[in-house]
C-alpha cells in the first residue's frame, strides 16, 4: 500500500467514521441513554456525587425536598433532550448507512456492490479488445484478394489454379468454396470425406483469425524444419521457398499490419541429423510461437524400415502443445504416395472423434502431383526427349522462368528457370511450391475476414471471442489416442526440449550449461573446459555458378548465404574436463545425446567410448543401459525416470559429461534432447 488510507475495494473500516460508529454501538448493544450512570452536579467543593450519595450539609426537609424535586426535573429534562438528540442523530446515520450500504445488512450489500464494481473495473482494465476495424478488414481483403487473383490468372484460370494448388496436390483436397455449404450425404465415406476437407480449412482459418485479432501479434510466423530441400540447398537462398513465400505472401499481411516471418531451420545432410531427431527440437530450431509448421524431412524418409508416420505423428502432437497450436503441413518434391499409412494418417488426424474436439489441421503437400494436375503431358513429353522435370531443365510447362526473374538476362534469367537443380527443386519449382502455400493461405485469410467482419457489424469485439487467448488449452487427455506414434513419448503435456548447437535455430533451448562458478552447480569446483564450436562455410556454398557470377559484385550478395551449419559444444583431452547441463522440467524422464558430424556416430563417441563418463544428478549411469535413439547419431541415456536415479537439492536435474584420462578422440554433443 502507497497509503494508510488505501484500502481494497470493498472492504469496511471503522476508522472512516469513529465518532458514528461509536454511537451506534450503543443502540447495536441493547442499551440506551438510560443505562448510563448518572452524576449530580458538582458540588460547591468541586466534587462530582453520584445519586443517593450522603452530603454533610443541613438544611430543611421541605426546602430539602423542593431542591431535590427541582434537581430531579432538571436532570429529567436534560436527559429527554440527550435522548431526542441521539434519536435524530442516530436516524440521520441510519439514513446514511441505508443509503451508503451500512449497519450489518447494509455492510453486505456495500460489499456486493463492492464486488461488482471491482469486478467492473478489473474487467474494464482486462478487457480483450481488438484494434481490427472494418477499415483493417477492408484493405487485408483487398490485398488477399489481389494475390488470389493473381495467381488465378497465372496459372490459367480459377479451375486450373485450383486443380494444381488446392486438389490434385494434398493428401486431403482444399475446399473453400464450399465452406459455409451443409452439404450432406449417406454415405458415409463421402461424409468422412467432408469432414476431412472441412477441419483441415477450419484449423487454419481460426488459425488466422486469431493472429489478426490478437493486438499484441505482431508477426504472423511459418516455421520451417526439414533437409537441405527447406534450407534451398543448390540455389541462391533468396530463391528458396521460404524467402519467395515471404514476397509473395508478405503484403497480405501488410495490409493487416502485421508482418510475416518465414523461418528457415532447414540443413543439409553433413551434420548427420535426420526427421528422426530433428522433431525432437520442434521448439528451438523454430520459434515456439510459430503459427504454421512445415515439415520437409520427406527425403530422409525413404527405407522399409522408416519411421516417417510415427514421426509426423508425434510433431502434429506435439505442435498442438505450443502457444499457437499450429497445423503442420508437409512438403514432399514428388507424387503422391501409394502408401496407405499416409492417407490413414492424415484421415485419423482430421477425423471427428468421440473422445477429443481437438483439430490438427494436418495435411501433407506433393508438388509433382501438382504440376501434372495442371493438365501437362509429363509423360508424353518425356516420350518425345523432353523431361520437364529432369535435372537443370528450364521452364515446367507452364512458365519459363519465374515471375520476378522475367526481367532479368542471361545466366540469371536460365537459372531462375530451372525446375529441378538435382534432387533439390530449383528456383521455378520452389516459386511454385511457395505460391500453392500463399494461395491455401490468402484463401483462408478471406474466410476469417468474413467471421470477423460480422463480429464488427454485430457490434460484438472479436477479440472476446478470437484472441489468441481465447484458444482452449490442449493437454495430453484433451487429444485423441494416438494411431501410429509411442504414447510413452507423444502423449504428453508438453513437446520435448531440445538444446541444439547447430544453426539456425530461433526458439526457446531447453538444457542450459550451467554456469562452472554457480552456487547451484553440483560439481562447482571441478575443471569444466568444454568449449562451443561452429563449421561455420563460405558464402557461395550450395550456391550455383551462374549466381555466384551474377552477385559476387553486388553489394547485396548476402543475399544467397545459406544459414545452417554444424555445431556442437566438445572435449578433446581430460583437460578439457566436465560439461554440466541444467535440465529442464521432464514429464517423462527421456534423456538423449547426439553427436558430431555423422549419420551414425553416436555407437563409437557415446556406446563403447570408455574415456568419457555420464552422471545425472550425481549418480554415474550405466552404459549398458543405452541405446541408439531416435537415429545412429544419437544415444539414449535414460528411456523414463529412473526409480534408482538420485534426485537434486536444487529443484533442477543435471547431466554432466566428464572426459577421462585416456580420452583422445574428440567428444562431440550437437543435441541434448529431454521429455
Amino acid at each position: 500500500m502507497t497509503s494508510s488510507n488505501h484500502y481494497e475495494y470493498g472492504e469496511v473500516h471503522a476508522d472512516d467514521h469513529d465518532d458514528d460508529d461509536e454511537e451506534v454501538e450503543l443502540v447495536s448493544s441493547g442499551r440506551s441513554s438510560s443505562s448510563r450512570r448518572r452524576f449530580v452536579p458538582p458540588s460547591q467543593g468541586g466534587r462530582r456525587r453520584t445519586l443517593g450519595e450522603g452530603g454533610t450539609s443541613s438544611c430543611k426537609i421541605t426546602g430539602c425536598t423542593t431542591t431535590w424535586i427541582m434537581i430531579i426535573i432538571l436532570i429529567f429534562g436534560i436527559s429527554l433532550v440527550g435522548v431526542y438528540n441521539l434519536g435524530m442523530k442516530e436516524g440521520k446515520k441510519a439514513e446514511k448507512i441505508t443509503m451508503e450500504g451500512g449497519g450489518s445488512s447494509g455492510q453486505q450489500q456495500q460489499q456486493l456492490d463492492g464486488d461488482t464494481k471491482k469486478k467492473k473495473i478489473f474487467h474494464q482494465k482486462n478487457k480483450i479488445s481488438s484494434s481490427f476495424s472494418l477499415d483493417k478488414v477492408k484493405a487485408t481483403r483487398k490485398s488477399a484478394l489481389n494475390l488470389i487473383h493473381t495467381l488465378e490468372e497465372y496459372y490459367g484460370g480459377k479451375d486450373q489454379a485450383d486443380k494444381m494448388m488446392l486438389q490434385s496436390s494434398f493428401l486431403i483436397e482444399w475446399d473453400f468454396d464450399n465452406y459455409y455449404s451443409d452439404s450432406t450425404t449417406s454415405n458415409i465415406e463421402n461424409d468422412e470425406e467432408i469432414v476431412k476437407r472441412r477441419n483441415v480449412v477450419t484449423k487454419l482459418v481460426d488459425t488466422m483469425v486469431r493472429a489478426l485479432v490478437t493486438d499484441d501479434q505482431k508477426e504472423f510466423i511459418i516455421g520451417t524444419i526439414g533437409s537441405s530441400v527447406a534450407a534451398g540447398h543448390d540455389n541462391c537462398n533468396y530463391d528458396s521457398y521460404e524467402r519467395q513465400m515471404e514476397r509473395t505472401f508478405g503484403p497480405v499481411w501488410k495490409a493487416a499490419g502485421m508482418e510475416l516471418i518465414c523461418q528457415n531451420a532447414g540443413e543439409g545432410g553433413g551434420c548427420g541429423d535426420t526427421h528422426d531427431n530433428q522433431v525432437f527440437c520442434i521448439k528451438q530450431n523454430v520459434s515456439p510461437n510459430i503459427d504454421i509448421a512445415h515439415y520437409t524431412w520427406t527425403y530422409f524418409e525413404a527405407g522399409a524400415n522408416n519411421k516417417k508416420i510415427e514421426v509426423r505423428e508425434s510433431l502434429a502432437r506435439w505442435a498442438q502443445m505450443l502457444p499457437h497450436q499450429p497445423p503442420v503441413h508437409v512438403y514432399n518434391t514428388g507424387k503422391i504416395p501409394g502408401d496407405h499409412r499416409e492417407h490413414e494418417l492424415a484421415a485419423h488426424l482430421n477425423a471427428k472423434h468421440n473422445d477429443s474436439d481437438t483439430m490438427f489441421g494436418y495435411n501433407a503437400f506433393y508438388m509433382t502431383s501438382g504440376y501434372y494436375g495442371g493438365g501437362f503431358d509429363y509423360d508424353a513429353a518425356k516420350e518425345n526427349d523432353e523431361d520437364y522435370l529432369g535435372w537443370g531443365h528450364v521452364g515446367d510447362g507452364y512458365h519459363n522462368v519465374t515471375r520476378y526473374g522475367e526481367h532479368e538476362i542471361g545466366d540469371r534469367k536460365e537459372s531462375l528457370g530451372v525446375t529441378f537443380r538435382n534432387w533439390h527443386p530449383g528456383p521455378l519449382a520452389f516459386q511454385f511450391t511457395a505460391d500453392t502455400f500463399s494461395y491455401i493461405y490468402s484463401k483462408a485469410i478471406i474466410l476469417a475476414l468474413d467471421l470477423i467482419e460480422s463480429d464488427l457489424k454485430k457490434g460484438i469485439d472479436p477479440a472476446e471471442k478470437w484472441a489468441a487467448s481465447k484458444r482452449k488449452i490442449h493437454i495430453k487427455s484433451s487429444l485423441p489416442a494416438p494411431k501410429f506414434c509411442d504414447p510413452l513419448y507423444c502423449v504428453v503435456d508438453e513437446a520435448p526440449g531440445c538444446l541444439n548447437y547447430e544453426e539456425p535455430t530461433y526458439g526457446w533451448w531447453g538444457a542450459k550449461v550451467e554456469d562452472p562458478n554457480d552456487d547451484l552447480n553440483p560439481h562447482k569446483g571441478e575443471v569444466q573446459n568444454w568449449e562451443v564450436w561452429h563449421n561455420y562455410e563460405d558464402l557461395w556454398r550450395g550456391v550455383p555458378k551462374q549466381d555466384q557470377i551474377f552477385f559476387e559484385n553486388r553489394d547485396d550478395k548476402e543475399i544467397c548465404r545459406h544459414l545452417d551449419a554444424c555445431g556442437g559444444i566438445s572435449a578433446t583431452s581430460k583437460d578439457s574436463g566436465s560439461v554440466v547441463f541444467r535440465l529442464p522440467k521432464q514429464e517423462v524422464g527421456l534423456v538423449v545425446i547426439c553427436g558430431c558430424c555423422g549419420k551414425t556416430v553416436a555407437e563409437e563417441m557415446f556406446l563403447n567410448n570408455t574415456n568419457i563418463e555420464i552422471s545425472y544428478n550425481g549418480r554415474v549411469l550405466d552404459r549398458t543401459t543405452w541405446d541408439l535413439f531416435p537415429n545412429a547419431k544419437c544415444a539414449r541415456l535414460m528411456k523414463t525416470f529412473d526409480a534408482n536415479a538420485e534426485t537434486s537439492s536444487t529443484g533442477h536435474n543435471y547431466l554432466r559429461i566428464k572426459a577421462l584420462e585416456n580420452l583422445t578422440e574428440p567428444v562431440r554433443i550437437s543435441h541434448v534432447i529431454t521429455l
